[in-house]
C-alpha cells in the first residue's frame, strides 16, 4: 500500500514547515540585557532599603540607653558613678551592628553624650544624643548619605 504523505517531496515540505525549537542567540542576549538593566536599577534601591533597616538598631538602642540614663539620674541625682552604682553607659553594649557607648570625656554629673558607632555593613555611621535629647548623625564614606547636625539620619539624602 502506498501512502501519499510518505512521498519524498511531501515529507521534506512537512519538515521545512515545522518551527525550530529553542531560543536564538539574539533572544537570549536581549533577555540578559533587560535583566541587567533591571538589576542595575533595583540593586541600589534594595541596598539602601536594607541599610535603612539596620540603622533602626542605632536609634532604638540610643533611645533605650537614654531612658536608662534618665532613670539612673532620677535615682542618684548624678550621671556619674554613685557609690557602688555605675551609670548604664559605663560599659559598651551592642545593638545590631552598632556599638553603644558613652565616651568618658562627655560624662559629667549633669550631662552626657551617648554614641552609637556603626560596624560592618553600617560602618561610617555615628549617631549621638545627649541629656537634652539633642540628636546628631555623622556619616563618612557612604555615598548618597549625608551627615546631620540636628537629627538622626534614617534615609539617604534625608536629615
Amino acid at each position: 500500500m502506498h501512502d501519499p504523505d510518505r512521498t519524498p517531496a511531501r515529507h521534506s515540505a512537512r519538515l521545512r514547515r515545522r518551527p525550530a525549537g529553542g531560543f536564538t542567540l539574539i533572544e537570549v542576549m536581549v533577555t540578559v540585557a533587560i535583566v541587567a538593566i533591571l538589576a542595575a536599577i533595583a540593586y541600589p534601591s534594595y541596598r539602601d532599603y536594607v541599610l535603612r533597616g539596620r540603622l533602626v538598631d542605632a536609634t532604638t538602642g540610643l533611645a533605650t540607653l537614654r531612658a536608662n540614663m534618665e532613670r539612673y539620674f532620677q535615682d542618684n541625682r548624678t550621671y556619674l558613678a554613685a557609690g557602688t552604682f555605675t551609670p548604664p553607659c559605663a560599659t559598651t553594649t551592642t545593638s545590631g551592628y552598632f556599638q553603644l557607648s558613652c565616651p568618658s570625656a562627655t560624662l559629667t554629673a549633669t550631662g552626657y553624650v551617648l554614641q552609637a558607632q556603626g560596624t560592618g555593613p553600617v560602618s561610617g555611621f555615628v549617631y549621638t544624643v545627649d541629656e537634652k535629647n539633642t540628636r546628631a548623625t555623622t556619616v563618612t564614606g557612604v555615598s548618597g548619605w549625608s551627615s546631620c547636625t540636628n537629627d538622626w539620619v534614617t534615609r539617604a539624602g534625608g536629615c
